[in-house]
């Protein structure tokens, strides 16, 4: 890859570090959508041992892509966003990938393919680590950031995209204990 095609690449992907989800950090200001991407591909490093067959190099590399159509159209909650959004979003992002270099836009064709099938089990501990990240920084965040929906959405979110998996069933389960407390501490302040 030249130089160049590098630079406008990564000037692209910039666009995340701006681009805020509708949630909040724990100190109160709107997470960006880099942040998010950034300690999703950390739960999947610190999850290597867990899952000893599945290619964890592959579920890293969906992590850090897997967002990357944000960059067009920023970033729409999951209870927000239509089909119309979803459709636009993979135009943008696919005609994106299509312009660049070879090598990598075939290797991201791919892994976009595996990641909407959700069929392999890198896609499925993707995925289940994607929205598991959402929950737990709903957890981190002050309650008055959360919209009314949130309450139930915390409790149920995810469930059953860690189906296929013992390990991360249990981590659902873990947030799902964190979410209550929190939400039984607010009672208590009030």
């Amino acid at each position: 890859m030249q130089p160049d095609e590098l630079l406008l690449i990564l000037h692209t992907a910039e666009k995340l570090k701006d681009i805020t989800r509708h949630c909040c950090t724990s100190g109160g200001r709107r997470e960006s959508v880099a942040e998010h991407s950034w300690r999703l591909a950390l739960m999947a490093f610190f999850l290597r041992d867990e899952f000893p067959r599945a290619d964890m190099d592959k579920v890293l590399r969906m992590c850090l892509i897997h967002d990357l159509g944000e960059c067009f159209t920023g970033d729409i909650p999951s209870f927000s966003k239509t089909p119309a959004d979803e459709a636009r979003e993979e135009r943008l992002l696919h005609a994106w990938v299509d312009a660049l270099p070879a090598p990598y836009a075939a290797e991201m064709r791919t892994l976009y393919r595996e990641m909407a099938a959700l069929e392999t089990e890198e896609a499925k501990i993707y995925k289940a680590l994607d929205k598991l990240e959402a929950v737990i920084q709903h957890n981190e965040s002050d309650l008055s950031t959360w919209t009314e929906n949130e309450y139930s959405l915390n409790l149920t979110y995810a469930q059953g995209n860690v189906a296929f998996s013992p390990y991360l069933t249990a981590l659902r389960q873990a947030i799902r204990r964190e979410t209550e407390e929190k939400i039984d501490r607010e009672k208590k302040i009030k």
